[in-house]
């Protein structure tokens, strides 16, 4: 059996490509068909979005606090470290919101209800399935 031919080495006839692998591009393809960043796979294939969602966004230590800096002010009671995925914890923090008679958010996995009402959201938090809820802070 003769050995197999050699490979002929690329030359610039046969273009750039043939040397390397593609390390940037502008080129976005047609519509509808761009990649996650995060894990390389068309938009339509991607379960990042699915898989944050679903990861809890706490340490399972829940804190209820109390802070006013960097805010004009204004103070705000912040629950953290709810072992929730954030669909679930929106759901809380709405109803502790409705709960104080206030607004408020959930950002980065922090429940921020707006006025001083940590005893009122420590006390609710441990009638509904947190016991180990403490306060921290002044």
């Amino acid at each position: 059996m003769p050995p197999p031919p050699p490979k002929k080495p690329a030359t610039t006839a046969q273009g750039l490509a043939a040397l390397s692998s593609l390390v940037y591009s502008t080129d976005q393809g047609r519509p509808g068909s761009r990649t996650c960043p995060q894990c390389r796979q068309s938009q339509a294939d991607c379960r990042c979005a699915a898989l944050q969602q679903a990861q809890p966004l706490g340490d399972g230590k829940v804190r209820v606090s109390r802070e006013n800096k960097g805010r004009g002010g204004k103070t705000v009671t912040l629950v953290r470290g709810l072992p929730l995925p954030l669909a679930e914890l929106e759901t809380l923090g709405k109803q502790l919101r409705s709960h104080c008679g206030s607004g408020g958010t959930v950002k980065d996995g922090v429940v921020e209800v707006q006025g001083d009402h940590a005893e009122r959201v420590l006390a609710w938090l441990q009638a509904h399935g947190h016991p180990g809820a403490k306060r921290t802070g002044g």
